[in-house]
C-alpha cells in the first residue's frame, strides 16, 4: 500500500495498478476492504483473477469464484474510484495491459 501510495504522490500523471488473486480463502468482506484501502492509495487499475493451482507442489484451490461475483468486484471497485478494474477468473495482470492504461488515462 505504501508503495503505491508513494509511486502516486511522486507521478500523479502516471496510472498506478495492482492486483489480487482470489480463491485462496478469502472472504468476500476482506476482498472489498483490500479494494478500499488501494483506492484510498490513489491506485487508478485493479485486477482480481482466479487464483489456479499450477503444480500439486502449489497451495490448492479452495473455492472458484463465480463470475457473477467477479462482475460485482467490477462495477464496485469502479464505484469505488478506481479508473478501471480488470475482473474475471481469467485475468491476470498483464490482461489488456494496454487497454487498461488507456482507460486509466483518459
Amino acid at each position: 500500500m505504501e508503495l503505491l501510495r508513494r509511486a502516486k504522490q511522486a507521478y500523479p500523471e502516471t496510472p498506478t495498478k495492482t492486483g489480487l488473486m482470489l480463491g485462496l480463502g478469502e472472504e468476500k468482506h476482506e476482498v472489498l476492504a483490500t479494494m478500499n484501502d488501494l483506492a484510498a492509495q490513489g491506485t487508478d487499475i485493479l485486477t482480481l483473477g482466479q487464483y489456479l493451482q499450477p503444480t500439486k507442489e502449489h497451495l490448492p484451490i479452495v473455492r472458484y469464484v463465480h463470475p457473477d461475483e467477479f462482475a460485482e468486484f467490477k462495477v464496485l471497485g469502479e464505484a469505488m474510484g478506481f479508473k478501471h478494474v480488470e475482473a474475471g477468473p481469467l485475468v491476470r495482470s498483464s490482461y489488456h495491459a494496454f487497454e487498461q492504461t488507456e482507460a486509466a488515462t483518459t
